[in-house]
């Protein structure tokens, strides 16, 4: 963690924090429901693209990132992976109960 700046990432907490004990924004309602998974994909694979160039920087000596940041940022792409397909998971399933409802 010497790379790391202690403060900073303390810092960061706290505002985390303090931006979650705020009241929520209005929610845009103008964006539909496949606009939003389309969103939530491209973000997961930014996630996944970031991680494997990060990681290719880092094995080829490229990138002066630590060996931490690089596997944090792989893991955070692994569990936003994980987390979509889980969501996708539901979704089939609330599919599947809802074509079998009678009508």
């Amino acid at each position: 963690m010497s790379d790391m700046n202690v403060n900073q990432v303390l810092a960061q907490m706290r505002s985390m924090s303090i931006e979650a004990g705020n009241k929520p924004e209005p929610v845009d309602t103008s964006n539909d429901f496949a606009s939003l998974l389309k969103q939530s994909i491209d973000s997961v694979n930014a996630t996944q693209q970031t991680a494997m160039k990060m990681s290719s920087d880092f094995e080829t000596g490229e990138s002066d990132a630590s060996l931490a940041e690089v596997m944090v940022s792989l893991q955070k792409a692994s569990v936003s992976f994980q987390a979509m397909v889980q969501v996708r998971n539901k979704l089939t399933d609330a599919y599947k109960e809802v074509m079998n409802m009678p009508m």
